[in-house]
């Protein structure tokens, strides 16, 4: 049984604790807080969730989410990640995160600097375009006529085929942006940021992108 480790219990992480234990998965949660602070959610969830330290979640999980506010990316443990695929959740709000001057500068992404704070692992741009109220609701099976589509974006073949099984279980269609250095296509304030899409249409929001 593949366990996931979701280090970030917010809105996305909460929806996709639900979303991975529906689907089958083991999923060990963490927040800054305190595992003792996430047993409404676990109880919610059932047996197939428990809730532990980032650490914890970060050893126990053959697949990893970081979904934590990107100030906080530089928390996230290293060691324990290393060869594993790492989902990336962020978006920078610099309102929250305070001035990140090189991506004001459009120098890098947040799921390079992800990439960096991680070197032996494989990160990949992931649920970050999406309400999490929709995670659990938007979903359909697949060859549903106008599906929703996700993006991600990834350095790894591996990782971005990873995505792909994962948000067709989730009940979405996949577009494959790339690199790493293209996931900014779909951050805040581009087209296809947190607006419903089939696969059309996100590849045309995803063309329309400036930066």
């Amino acid at each position: 049984m593949t366990t996931v480790g979701i280090i970030g219990a917010g809105h996305i992480g909460s929806a996709l604790a639900k979303g991975f234990a529906k689907n089958g998965y083991d999923v060990v949660i963490a927040n800054s807080r305190g595992p003792e602070t996430l047993a409404d959610l676990v109880a919610s969830i059932g047996d197939r969730a428990r809730a532990a330290t980032a650490q914890d979640a970060a050893e126990a999980g053959d697949i990893v989410v970081v979904t934590v506010p990107l100030k906080a990316y530089r928390e996230v443990p290293v060691a324990p990640l290393a060869d594993k695929t790492v989902l990336d959740t962020n978006n920078y709000y610099f309102e929250r995160d305070g001035r990140i001057a090189e991506l004001d500068e459009k120098k890098t992404t947040t799921s390079q600097m992800l990439q960096e704070h991680l070197p032996e692992s494989r990160v990949v741009k992931a649920f970050n375009h999406i309400m999490a109220a929709d995670i659990l609701t938007d979903g359909s099976p697949a060859d549903t006529d106008d599906r929703r589509a996700l993006a991600t974006a990834g350095d790894s073949d591996e990782a971005v085929a990873l995505v792909t099984r994962i948000y067709d279980e989730f009940g979405f269609d996949t577009v494959n942006i790339g690199p790493l250095r293209e996931s900014w296509r779909v951050e805040r304030d581009q087209p296809a940021y947190v607006v419903r899409q089939n696969a059309d249409e996100l590849r045309q929001n995803l063309d329309r992108a400036e930066r």
